[in-house]
């Protein structure tokens, strides 16, 4: 099948603003390019569905990419994508934010131009002291005495590669006791919860927004022989959906996981300290340099003290204590 690639330009700002659009349009097979970075750094984010084509790694600028199939019944998306993106850039000054150019290119691409060939970047990784995350379709290398993690990232974002991941990782092999109670707040791929799990969690809860990702988890939980009663996945919104953040409250968790993004963070840090056990671990990453500072002011004016902050590239993670 042949798939029309719509391209916006934009800033590191605007990525979720752009991504916003195109969901708003229903459009959902959706991938975000961020710029200025070698291919393996590079292959690593999706907000949400589909992880990097190839072809990204020579965007300089970060982009999102929507793809819709070429049929006749979708003759009319681009231009319905071109009129979004142009009320969107007579907006730019309203919303007081820098866009960047929101230029729009178009292309046909093959469907395994870019649902397959990104899999090439993606190998098996030492992770820490003791873990080896390994892509479904890697094989574990001989002689390997690490915990293999096997992962398929399929429509949800998460392999391991990226900085953000990695620290989580690494600070949670650190942190976590056997028997500790976990909850991944956004938990996509399932790769921290399944993780968690395999590092002795006694009980684990992978919490996500997104349906695809509680599907995707739930198979990776499956591939990783994760006894699904210590296991369990919740779909729902904790910030908006009242009744839903008094359920997972009801239960106090040892270490909450918010591998995000910073504005997320900040928007969850009134609610995380109801989640954790006096003494509980927040450990936090997808927080760029830049808004750092934001993040630690809003967790530290709710009640939570950093004890550690890990740098990857322009990356940071924080480990807080309630």
């Amino acid at each position: 099948m042949k798939w029309k690639e719509i391209t916006v330009n934009t800033t590191e700002e605007g990525i979720e603003i752009v991504f916003a659009r195109f969901d708003m349009l229903g459009i959902q097979q959706v991938n975000i390019v961020q710029g200025n970075e070698e291919i393996e750094q590079l292959l690593h984010s999706a907000e949400k569905y589909w992880d990097y084509a190839e072809e990204a790694a020579m965007n300089k600028q970060p982009a999102v990419q929507a793809f819709v199939s070429d049929l006749p019944e979708n003759d009319g998306i681009v231009e319905t994508v071109k009129g979004s993106i142009a009320e969107l850039k007579a907006m730019q000054d309203e919303l007081g934010i820098d866009l960047g150019s929101l230029e729009i290119s178009v292309r046909t691409v093959d469907e395994e131009d870019w649902a397959n060939n990104w899999k090439a970047y993606f190998k098996p990784i030492e992770v820490g002291e003791k873990l080896l995350v390994c892509p479904t379709w890697e094989e574990v290398p001989q002689g390997s005495g690490r915990a293999v993690l096997r992962i398929d990232p399929g429509m949800a974002f998460g392999t391991g590669t990226h900085h953000t991941t990695r620290m989580c990782l690494e600070l949670l092999e650190r942190h976590i006791k056997d028997g500790d109670i976990v909850a991944d707040l956004g938990c996509g791929s399932g790769i921290l919860s399944i993780a968690a799990t395999l590092m002795g969690a006694g009980q684990t809860y992978a919490i996500d927004i997104d349906p695809v990702a509680a599907r995707v988890a739930a198979e990776n939980a499956e591939l990783n022989g994760v006894d699904m009663s210590r296991y369990a996945i919740r779909i729902g919104d904790i910030l908006s959906d009242e009744k839903f953040r008094e359920d997972v409250s009801s239960q106090k968790y040892d270490i909450v996981l918010a591998n995000i993004v910073a504005n997320v963070i900040i928007a969850f840090a009134p609610v995380i300290p109801s989640l954790l056990k006096p003494g509980g671990l927040l450990i936090a990453s997808g927080i760029i340099d830049d808004r750092l500072d934001d993040v630690i002011s809003e967790l530290e004016k709710h009640g939570l003290k950093i004890l550690e902050i890990r740098s990857g590239e322009d990356w940071r993670a924080v480990l807080a204590v309630k």
